[in-house]
């Protein structure tokens, strides 16, 4: 039987429609709009500062359990879901570099065993690696057995691919397509996994412009006023609004706030055998 110590807890990337028709319509009266008319958000006039921050990074916050996620307006926590992914990951960590701030990467089991070296990465510049299970499958469609073999393999994997940098795994998790049952929300969160909810999903999964899923985050944002973002840090989308999208937080007074676990260690977490027995070859 193979056993394995999982946090449990939520959230998820959302499941884009089979087919999608993005209803958008240019802002032209809304005082937080970052886009006036058409033009690209490049090209826009800094808007008056909306909070008080004057540096992007904020405080760092330590929690072990999912309720102790407490923002204050003007806060925002940057998650990126399903990588590490090469050529997309790198230039992500370069931007989140220049500008100063650190996220939560929510990394699959099967990219992060893919590409061991990228996971250490973005572990030693500072940033959060937690779980999305290991095939990005979506866990309701599972027995409740396999969906819990899901989680602990996609778990057990990002762990070992950080093996070796000095860093462990957060017990911080988002489920699939922000798909769950009462069941496996409840296992997660006894298990002392930090779910990961969704304030403003960037939606960066749909085939829009970066210009677009930046406007569309930050009107979202906006109208909410603080909150845990969604990207995913496989879209080449992502990597270009990027830039634009923190330069527009820092103008407006945001603070981007680093989530990091209260207590890292085994002996913080409650050990849950999450796998079934391992069926033998022989009889």
């Amino acid at each position: 039987m193979s056993s394995v110590i999982i946090g449990l807890a939520l959230g998820g990337c959302a499941k884009p429609p089979t087919q999608h028709v993005l209803a958008y319509q240019p802002v032209v009266t809304t005082t937080n709009s970052i886009l006036t008319g058409s033009q690209p958000i490049t090209k826009q006039p800094l808007p008056e500062r909306i909070f008080s921050a004057s540096h992007l990074g904020g405080r760092t916050m330590a929690v072990s359990s999912t309720n102790e996620i407490a923002l204050r307006p003007g806060e925002v926590i940057l998650t990126f879901d399903d990588g590490p992914r090469p050529g997309k990951t790198n230039e992500i960590l370069a931007t989140l570099d220049d500008y100063g701030v650190k996220a939560t990467f929510l990394m699959l089991g099967s990219a992060a065993q893919a590409h061991p070296n990228l996971a250490q990465q973005v572990a030693t510049r500072g940033h959060s690696v937690g779980s999305h299970t290991f095939d990005h499958v979506d866990l309701t469609k599972l027995s409740r057995q396999e969906a819990l073999d899901e989680i602990a393999r996609g778990e057990r994997a990002v762990s070992l691919a950080l093996a070796g940098s000095g860093h462990a795994v957060a017990p911080f998790f988002r489920f699939p397509y922000l798909s769950q049952t009462s069941f496996l929300r409840t296992s997660v969160m006894q298990g002392n996994m930090v779910v990961l909810d969704v304030d403003i999903d960037s939606k960066d999964y749909y085939k829009d412009t970066a210009d677009v899923v930046a406007k569309r985050t930050m009107d979202r944002l906006d109208t909410r006023g603080s909150g845990i973002i969604l990207f995913h840090d496989i879209h080449q989308r992502t990597v270009d609004m990027l830039p634009a999208f923190l330069a527009e937080l820092k103008a407006r007074g945001y603070s981007v706030v680093r989530l990091v676990p209260k207590d890292n260690s085994v002996f913080g977490r409650d050990v849950i055998t999450a796998e079934a027995p391992e069926r033998s070859e022989t009889l």
